[in-house]
């Protein structure tokens, strides 16, 4: 399904079915409760689940003898498993490719929920209906998911028991812990809890030097030009959401003064990227610039090649998400997404972003869609030049 239809099923259907159970009689009043099984929801986004991994690390600390369950996107499942936060049989996963299969897996799951019996659930969507849905048809008790409030928007029906101020102020990452802190607060708004300024870092990843030694052998057999030289790497496609996006000749310009310096440039993504790496290609001209995209058989193999390179240029989105996890220096655009918000969690990371007027534009008060014309200036205002410069002091300081 993509990602349009989808909000519009939300919108619609999940909006009559979120009224339609608020309808429903129910006890009200604070209960405390220490949760034996709990599950997070988090259906949508990769980048966000890396973003979550200090929540459950403060889930296991709150309640060390609960059993943690998470709730997913089937192409989300793999980041998971390499965070490995949980018991990956705790893991389940929802197939969105297709209505039908979505259809089939929702009726699966829910009668997986019915079964296990939880005690809690922490529902993580800031703007999805689906997801508090699944919430109340748990049947558990403890229903922890964002709420507006005195705010307009983010209607998710009113059957939140444990209902969390969403904040546009506060980094992703201290929401997601303050919902952990909801569980057995009966505050108004719930969960008063002090928010830190400095954020927690993401974990490091280990990966066996096999792993690593076995993806640069592959590559440099593959690619021979690359052996004796230092590997940048650019990730231009903005992904579901191609208004996240860099210029793409911003990235073929800078590819080129990447090369003249005697740098390898290698474009990676999936295989429906290959189109922007072709044009990068075609642009710089050099035996040097090597597309990538698709190269990589799984998330993991990605992770393993940052360790082959000195640099990563990537638009908001996944890879730096990812590459937080790792040690290679990362510099990442923002613009219709803030990085107040959802800023990776990595000191050496390096943020590009102009405050206009209009930006953030994507935002849980309209569903991630940006009411902008195509003319993302707040990228196109981040010139190559300035990106060249701090691109090079990052290599020189890592160099030394």
């Amino acid at each position: 399904m993509n990602l349009t239809f989808q909000r519009i099923i939300d919108r619609i259907l999940g909006t009559l079915i979120c009224m339609s159970l608020s309808l429903i009689p129910r006890r009200e009043g604070f209960t405390k409760v220490y949760p034996k099984k709990i599950l997070v929801i988090l259906l949508s986004e990769m980048g966000s689940l890396v973003l979550a991994h200090p929540m459950f690390i403060e889930i296991k600390k709150r309640y060390p003898d609960a059993t943690l369950y998470v709730l997913l996107f089937k192409q989300n499942r793999e980041i998971l498993e390499i965070l490995n936060v949980l018991s990956n049989e705790n893991i389940m996963s929802i197939d969105n490719t297709s209505i039908k299969r979505f259809v089939l897996d929702c009726l699966q799951i829910l009668r997986k929920l019915r079964r296990i019996e939880f005690d809690a659930v922490i529902d993580c969507e800031l703007f999805s209906r689906i997801s508090s849905i699944f919430s109340f048809l748990s049947g558990a008790s403890l229903r922890v998911g964002f709420h507006p409030y005195t705010q307009e928007g983010l209607y998710r029906g009113s059957f939140i028991n444990r209902p969390v101020m969403y904040n546009p102020y506060n980094h992703i990452s201290e929401q997601f812990l303050t919902m952990v802190k909801a569980l057995d607060s009966n505050t108004v708004p719930t969960a008063k809890r002090f928010v830190s300024s400095r954020l927690r870092e993401a974990p490091s990843i280990s990966f066996q030097e096999t792993e690593i030694h076995g993806m640069t052998n592959r590559l440099h057999r593959d690619f021979p030009v690359l052996k004796d030289k230092e590997l940048i790497l650019l990730y231009p496609s903005g992904g579901i959401l191609p208004i996240r996006a860099w210029p793409l000749d911003y990235y073929c310009r800078l590819s080129k003064r990447f090369l003249s310096d005697g740098y390898a440039v290698v474009i990676i993504g999936t295989e429906a990227d290959k189109t922007l790496a072709e044009t990068i290609q075609d642009k710089c001209g050099s035996f040097h610039c090597i597309d990538l995209t698709g190269y990589t058989k799984n998330l993991r193999e990605m992770m393993i090649l940052f360790h082959r390179a000195s640099l990563l240029i990537t638009n908001d989105g996944g890879p730096g998400q990812f590459a937080a996890l790792t040690s290679i220096p990362t510099i990442i655009f923002y613009g219709p997404e803030t990085p107040v918000l959802y800023g990776t969690l990595n000191r050496k990371a390096v943020f590009f972003y102009l405050s206009l007027s209009c930006s953030p534009c994507l935002t849980a008060y309209n569903h991630r869609n940006s009411p902008c014309d195509g003319d993302n200036l707040c990228l196109k205002k981040i010139q190559p030049d300035q990106v060249y410069k701090k691109a090079l002091e990052i290599l020189r300081s890592e160099n030394n």
